[in-house]
């Protein structure tokens, strides 16, 4: 009878689609973070026709949209801006909290497009929201679980850790639309109370910003296909 050698999983061969995927995210998560920071510059140079501070449009678009409930305070660091429903605060970093470009403008209604989501109850934030815990398991566990898989050759632990990064995926692909309509809210009010120009210009910013959203959703689907495909090539060993 002929005697193999039992094959120990992923590091102990040159995997050239490993490398690929690796190349892939690196590619176009810095074409997608290049773009928004030129985009940002360009229109952070260019002064909003609405009134006010970002932080003080954004609190105008909150109290139209039901939220009053919801503060508003700085965060550092640059496009660091994000509303936690934890807190009910937006969280908008210097240049979007005291800053009247359209860039600032247009980062922060967005960020309140978030907040009146969730009072609205906008079903795939809330959706978004249920899975959050779960992913955030999951995102601490995968890769711990598919290493243990691949060092023990147990092909149980290896399909537990996909299904766990599957749902990583799953909650970058149901971002997608939340982060779309939280700019649609943000130039919809910007074009009821401003002009043309902070339309455009807060597409623009908006647009480049969800391309981040996008970039790496597409690097996570590539990514599990990835591993569904080493796996498949794993059990017909």
């Amino acid at each position: 009878m002929e005697h193999r050698m039992p094959y120990y999983g992923y590091y102990y061969d040159v995997d050239l689609g490993y490398y690929a995927v690796v190349l892939a995210s690196i590619v176009l998560g810095g074409l997608a973070q290049a773009f928004i920071k030129s985009t940002y510059r360009k229109w952070s140079n260019v002064s909003a026709s609405i009134p006010g501070t970002g932080a003080e449009v954004a609190r105008r678009m909150l109290d139209e949209g039901g939220a009053s409930n919801v503060g508003i305070t700085r965060v550092g660091g640059e496009l660091t801006d994000y509303f936690d429903p934890r807190d009910e605060k937006l969280h908008l970093s210097d240049a979007n909290f005291g800053g009247s470009s359209v860039a600032s403008v247009a980062v922060a209604c967005h960020e309140a497009g978030h907040a009146v989501q969730r009072q609205r109850g906008f079903g795939m934030y809330r959706l978004r929201t249920a899975l959050a815990p779960v992913v955030s398991a999951a995102e601490s566990l995968w890769t711990v679980v598919l290493l243990a898989g691949v060092f023990l050759n147990a092909f149980g632990l290896v399909k537990v850790a996909i299904a766990l990064y599957a749902a990583t995926v799953l909650f970058s692909l149901v971002t997608l639309p939340v982060e779309i309509d939280a700019s649609r809210r943000a130039v919809a009010f910007l074009r009821e109370r401003g002009a043309g120009l902070d339309q455009r210009g807060a597409r623009q910013v908006l647009v480049a910003a969800a391309l981040t959203y996008v970039a790496s959703a597409l690097v996570s689907v590539i990514q599990l296909v990835y591993l569904l495909q080493r796996y498949a090539n794993r059990e017909e060993r």
